[in-house]
């Protein structure tokens, strides 16, 4: 089986594949995260996942997954478990940024 957008996110959080506690939360926020990226200029249709079984490759070309994968998890980070040190938290939101910018030139090229 490829590998689960879901299930990277969850890892990445530190979350147990078979916990199933938080998917419906993690899923709204890897949604908003897909959004944003649609948003700016990232694919030519908005993506939307349901559930474990959308893998990376369903999505994005392999030149794609490892900065969207950072940003995915990034801001799936902070809006589902936000670092409690206020220094932590801007150094995520700048780096999100630079995900973004990067991201956007990438589509612009």
């Amino acid at each position: 089986m490829e590998e689960s957008i879901l299930q990277t996110i969850k890892k990445m959080l530190g979350i147990m594949p078979s916990d199933d506690n938080w998917d419906e939360d993690i899923l709204n926020h890897i949604n908003s995260a897909f959004m944003t990226l649609y948003q700016l200029g990232f694919g030519s249709t908005p993506i939307f996942i349901e559930d474990e079984d959308t893998a990376w490759s369903d999505v994005l070309s392999i030149e794609n997954y490892a900065s969207v994968k950072t940003y995915i998890y990034d801001k799936v980070k902070v809006g589902f478990d936000p670092p409690q040190s206020g220094s932590l938290m801007g150094a995520l939101e700048k780096q999100i940024a630079e995900y973004e910018w990067r991201l956007h030139i990438m589509v612009d090229k």
